[in-house]
């Protein structure tokens, strides 16, 4: 297992640097296109020229090769990586240091994810195993139409019917009422109270995690009734296994290996899924920031915070990968 694991963190050095150059490659094509964004950062009102080379100089904009079209400006990939390797994400076209602004945002985006995360894998399996089990009945008819309403809605159609439905007519007499309690009114919330910074969560979360949650059921379900036609299920059952054993702790534990590699790929999905959400409900999380800085072109925290990302993807797809071994002892790294 350890040398798995050190074959796969020395794995995720190009998978990182691919990632980088195309990001840079796209942020240069950019520049190169659009124009200078130091300049545009101040519109009609551009200071005097020699406080522009100052400001590109602070942001490494002032290489020739910015002005030529095509040109993938390596030396600037060099200088980044090794700015990057150091720690330092630099400073935003604000002065705000790009690291700081990341681990401000950071914990909202994950107590979001974290809602979404563990609402879509346990209804998502419980509702699976509920359709594999009683195939072709009410339930999983039920469960079959319910999903795929699910994945037809995209993420801001459903996040603002929430917001509608849920958020202001259930939501809002809630909070005004005197009798009911203060957390079930903030739970209903539309909004992002840092008061309340899991309560305030629990709709925006159920909404990013409803797609991921329709798929987990569908892929539970399939993967469920294709094991139960298994020869070692008909065994199990021969030997006088009771059902509930048969299906809790051999089938459902064969079954559930393909869920946890849709979840170990979903967390990535996920935090990029944010975006559209946290700008739905307002919420102050990576989401948003990489939003607003997408708005304003602000190269340095859009690579920035991409960067980041990619290591929590690899280092979450990793952590999926080793709980292979415990669902399937017949799987071992070597």
């Amino acid at each position: 297992m350890g040398r798995y694991v050190a074959r796969r963190l020395v794995q995720f050095i190009p998978v990182i640097l691919g990632t980088l150059f195309l990001l840079h490659v796209l942020s240069v094509l950019t520049i190169q296109i659009v124009g200078d964004p130091v300049r545009a950062l101040f519109g009609e009102n551009a200071p005097p020229e020699a406080i522009l080379e100052q400001l590109r100089a602070n942001y490494n904009l002032d290489d020739d090769c910015l002005e030529q079209t095509g040109n993938p400006c390596v030396r600037l990939f060099v200088d980044r990586l090794a700015q990057y390797a150091s720690g330092d994400f630099g400073i935003n076209f604000r002065g705000r240091s790009v690291a700081e602004l990341f681990v401000e945002r950071f914990p909202v985006t994950v107590r979001l994810t974290v809602i979404a995360l563990v609402f879509e894998t346990v209804v998502g399996i419980f509702l699976g195993v509920m359709a594999g089990l009683r195939k072709d009945k009410l339930v999983d008819n039920f469960v079959r139409f319910s999903t795929v309403l699910l994945i037809a809605f995209p993420v801001f159609v459903f996040g603002t019917l929430a917001q509608l439905f849920i958020g202001l007519e259930l939501g809002l007499p809630l909070r005004d009422s005197e009798r009911a309690p203060e957390w079930l009114g903030q739970m209903l919330t539309v909004t992002y109270n840092p008061e309340f910074p899991w309560l305030s969560l629990m709709l925006p979360g159920l909404v990013l995690g409803a797609f991921s949650l329709a798929a987990i059921a569908r892929l539970t379900r399939t993967s469920l009734i294709e094991n139960l036609r298994s020869d070692y299920v008909r065994t199990a059952r021969a030997k006088g296994l009771t059902s509930s054993r048969t299906v809790g702790v051999h089938t459902l534990r064969n079954s559930l290996i393909p869920v946890v590699t849709y979840i170990g790929i979903d967390i990535g999905l996920l935090l990029g899924g944010a975006l559209v959400t946290e700008g739905i409900f307002n919420i102050p999380g990576v989401g948003q920031l990489v939003f607003l800085a997408i708005q304003a072109n602000d190269t340095p925290v859009i690579l920035g915070v991409v960067t980041i990302l990619t290591v929590v993807f690899l280092v979450a797809n990793l952590l999926v990968d080793i709980l292979y071994a415990a669902l399937d002892p017949r799987i071992r790294y070597e």
